[in-house]
């Protein structure tokens, strides 16, 4: 929902309307506003933060291991934008969660590094070892600079999997440009 509502979510949006089934799944569609003062709200506990950004890390690692091998053009830069998109927005709520005092800030980073560098992933299957390979890199990242890590989440995945896909130099350099400008602008949102 983080990275944009597709049309059957947009369709049964409403103050009004119920859940839907869909491929043996329920769905609920909210309001973005309202569902990103919630996470605000959850993002509070460092430790709730980090199941959620980890969440989205898995969800975007299997949307991208989903584009097809053929996939060009639009097609092909739809689902990196839209992840970036996602994971931007948890960068805004997660500076929106971080306290003012400098010593609760470092204390909440560090909670949501602890959790995120215990995580595992199975790197047997494409989008595990996406995860995987992720996650490595932020273990292998300074403690300092694992904040600034975080927010580039977006494009080192994007990057990963583009890499792995033997994307030519501009067509990745354009990709990657667009990633980086959606990861941006959703944080900007947020934080407003």
């Amino acid at each position: 929902m983080l990275a944009g509502l597709d049309n059957e979510h947009v369709v049964n949006a409403g103050d009004n309307k119920a859940p839907w089934e869909a491929g043996g799944t329920y769905h609920l569609s909210v309001w973005n506003s309202v569902l990103t003062k919630t996470l605000r709200a959850v993002a509070v506990d460092p430790r709730a933060y980090a199941l959620l950004r980890m969440a989205e890390t898995r969800t975007a690692a299997e949307r991208l291991a989903a584009v097809p091998a053929d996939a060009t053009g639009a097609d092909l830069s739809l689902q990196p934008t839209k992840n970036a998109r996602a994971l931007g927005i948890l960068d805004g709520i997660a500076d929106a969660a971080v306290s003012q005092d400098a010593q609760e800030a470092r204390t909440w980073h560090t909670t949501v590094f602890d959790r995120l560098l215990a995580e595992q992933a199975d790197p047997s299957e494409s989008a595990g070892r996406l995860t995987a390979t992720w996650l490595q890199a932020l273990k292998n990242t300074p403690e300092q600079q694992r904040a600034e890590r975080l927010r580039a989440q977006g494009v080192d995945m994007a990057r990963t999997w583009a890499q792995a896909r033997t994307t030519d130099g501009p067509t990745r350099q354009e990709l990657l440009a667009k990633v980086e400008n959606s990861a941006r602008n959703a944080r900007a949102e947020v934080k407003h």
